[in-house]
């Protein structure tokens, strides 16, 4: 009659195993490295990366213009006449200044 209660034991034994192996890869597939919630993480800071990259060409394109409008081949006297007031810190007796 012990030799029941033994396997009796013993059979409970690889059940709860296999549920907490498959819990361990249940955890891993959620909260691990590679797991759901690392995804969502990912993708937020990429959707953050992606709008600074907007605004960093955006920016760029801005930069651009300015130093073609200054360029040798093409002068727009009003940036360059802006520039040197700011740069400066002058202005003409007839003008207004804003601050």
């Amino acid at each position: 009659m012990t030799t029941t209660g033994r396997r009796a034991g013993y059979g409970l034994i690889l059940p709860i195993l296999l549920i907490l192996f498959a819990g361990y890869f249940v955890f891993a597939a959620v909260q691990g490295e590679y797991g759901v919630f690392r995804r969502v993480e990912l993708e937020a800071e990429r959707d953050l990366l992606r709008a600074e990259l907007a605004n960093l060409d955006m920016q760029a394109a801005r930069m651009r213009d300015a130093t073609r409008r200054l360029s040798d081949d093409y002068l727009d006297l009003d940036l360059l006449d802006e520039r040197a007031r700011l740069v400066l810190g002058m202005a003409r007796t007839d003008e207004i200044l804003v601050e």
